[in-house]
């Protein structure tokens, strides 16, 4: 049973600000306290019961007016895992995941009702990629909660819309289908890290938006993951130098300095998708 004090650490050791936790938090909400991404995975399958009851508990999580557009490719096939991993180049760790799966945006099964029923489609507009990445998103938190509640490991590749086409293709996604988020599963080889976060008054705002003391909550957050949680590597340093202070804006900042899916909205166009 997990206790106060274990929960009281868990969030402490993510957030500068972390509230003291109920003493009637459950398992559930430790493992997602305590949860980091996985990238080291232990020589062992999922077990198909397991990935069918993950599947089906995600796919009961809240989806828009019940519309249901997200879709799951679990990607069983030695061959295929292989290709995707190829896909999603940088990353050679998702090559050696037991289970990779692909969450998707489904937007095809609604217009196909109005086409069996003749009835026009009449939001034909950016809404309906938001509506149908949203329901991905929900359901990809969903099972990456229930399956690190069953003790193994996750992590999101959002590399996968790098070169979202030729996902597609390997995956046969049809027009208004395009892949969101792709997942690694397996149990883990070691215990992930807990991924400081921004402070919580950062973040979580009470009644309305604010920015009071953003710049300094930023600052005492990069002197802390410099400190505590360094970077292995520093990005771009041909172009920036070696920073003697890397901390988490700066290499936000580079990462965001270059073009990264700057063809997805092509791309999404390409899929059937009208963006205005």
């Amino acid at each position: 049973m997990t206790s106060e004090t274990d929960l009281t650490r868990a969030l402490a050791a993510r957030y500068s600000d972390a509230p003291t936790a109920s003493a009637d938090a459950a398992t559930l909400i430790q493992s997602m306290a305590v949860r980091g991404s996985c990238r080291n995975f232990a020589a062992r399958p999922v077990p198909d019961a397991v990935l069918d009851m993950l599947c089906a508990v995600a796919l009961a999580s809240p989806t828009k007016s019940d519309l249901q557009q997200r879709d799951i490719v679990v990607l069983k096939s030695l061959e295929l895992r292989a290709q995707l991993a190829q896909l999603v180049a940088g990353q050679a760790w998702v090559a050696d995941a037991p289970m990779l799966l692909v969450f998707c945006g489904n937007n095809r099964r609604q217009r196909m009702l109005h086409t069996w029923r003749r009835v026009p489609f009449a939001n034909d507009h950016l809404d309906a990629v938001i509506n149908a990445t949203a329901d991905a998103a929900i359901a990809l938190g969903a099972f990456v909660t229930a399956a690190e509640a069953l003790g193994l490991g996750c992590c999101p590749i959002s590399a996968v819309r790098n070169d979202a086409e030729a996902v597609s293709d390997l995956l046969g996604l049809p027009d208004h289908v395009f892949p969101f988020a792709g997942l690694a599963l397996g149990y883990p080889a070691t215990p992930p890290p807990i991924s400081k976060r921004l402070p919580m008054h950062v973040t979580c705002h009470v009644d309305r938006y604010q920015e009071d003391g953003l710049r300094e909550a930023v600052a005492a957050y990069d002197k802390d993951r410099a400190a505590t949680q360094p970077y292995g590597k520093q990005r771009f340093v041909e172009q920036f130098g070696q920073s003697d202070t890397y901390g988490w804006s700066e290499d936000k900042t580079r990462q965001y300095s270059a073009p990264e899916r700057a063809g997805f909205g092509a791309y999404i166009r390409k899929r059937g998708f009208c963006l205005d």
